[in-house]
């Protein structure tokens, strides 16, 4: 029965791998020939094919260790991978699906590649779980933070798309001032009432443009707002249930640990977020800046206290399981 599982799982593992790389060649071939329909069904596919694949890892190192899949960084980076996979097949999405999901795509397949090529084979290794882990607490906080992350970190990088159209646009439109004024100043009034009437037949083509430039910040941000308040819920559900498991191990429901510490900066910054994108009078930059500062703090919290590891989560650390 251990070998049946030990080679389920190696087979779920190398076809995730072998169909994603597909993918990743698909995907550049789309963007270098400029989207192919045909090439667009088959990156679609192999992205289904490989989160089934991911279903099978997860579901069968889940009924071969005992316990959910979630007790090493290994585990947590293929279930924040699959979750991405989710967030890319949300039908809500289907109307714009090429734009959003060419955050998303990325986001699952890097995910996924790191976690099994850029991490040691010991590392990806099913072990016991340390005291700590051993709590029905497991699926509930450590799924719900992983949730969090994926839901976050996809908002975010939608407003941080927004904040690239909105500067490409505000760079363009000072281009275009500048050149006017320098002409009018060099050529004088002929070359003025010249550019002048260029101006005006190219009026409705650039309100045009300006136009659909509009609709699509604006989708950007209502995107980058629900995605970003169901992953706040989340955030805030583990950060719950975290101190509740941390009173039954610890005996303390906060000690300040640096995951602790981090993860209630991210849920502030997030907090603000919401803040500002509730009030009437809100700005999209403004909302949007946050919520780029904000997906620097999630690499930073699931990142940036692993490599250090130290504090009372270190088990998620890049160091190697002790025997």
């Amino acid at each position: 029965m251990v070998m049946l599982f030990s080679i389920l799982e190696h087979l779920f593992h190398h076809i995730s791998f072998s169909t994603v790389s597909i993918v990743i060649a698909v995907l550049l071939i789309t963007f270098i020939l400029n989207e192919i329909i045909e090439l667009y069904d088959s990156l679609e596919k192999g992205m289904i094919i490989t989160f089934f694949c991911l279903t099978g890892l997860l579901v069968t190192r889940w009924i071969f260790s005992g316990h959910f899949p979630l007790s090493n960084l290994y585990e947590s980076l293929i279930f924040l991978s699959w979750t991405f996979y989710i967030i890319h097949m949300i039908p809500f999405f289907k109307k714009h699906k090429k734009i959003f999901r060419a955050i998303t795509a990325p986001s699952a397949i890097l995910t996924q590649v790191f976690a099994t090529s850029g991490l040691l084979t010991e590392m990806q290794q099913s072990t016991i779980l340390v005291p700590a882990l051993q709590s029905q607490w497991l699926m509930m906080h450590v799924s719900m933070m992983v949730l969090a992350y994926a839901a976050l970190l996809c908002g975010s990088l939608l407003s941080v798309a927004l904040l690239v159209i909105t500067f490409q646009k505000k760079i363009r439109i000072f281009g275009k001032i500048k050149d006017f004024v320098n002409e009018s100043v060099l050529f004088g009034e002929i070359q003025y009432m010249n550019e002048k009437s260029h101006i005006l037949q190219n009026t409705y083509s650039l309100s045009l443009t300006n136009y659909y430039r509009s609709q699509l910040v604006q989708q950007l941000d209502r995107w980058s707002y629900r995605v970003i308040s169901l992953g706040f819920i989340f955030l805030t559900i583990g950060i719950l249930s975290g101190a509740v498991w941390a009173n039954e191990a610890w005996g303390s429901y906060w000690n300040w640990d640096p995951k602790e510490t981090w993860a209630f900066i991210t849920w502030i910054i997030f907090s603000i977020y919401l803040h500002i994108r509730t009030n009437t009078n809100f700005n999209f930059e403004n909302s949007a800046l946050v919520a780029s500062i904000g997906f620097l703090l999630i690499w930073i919290c699931y990142f940036g206290v692993n490599i250090l590891g130290i504090g009372l989560h270190s088990y998620g650390s890049f160091t190697l399981p002790k025997t």
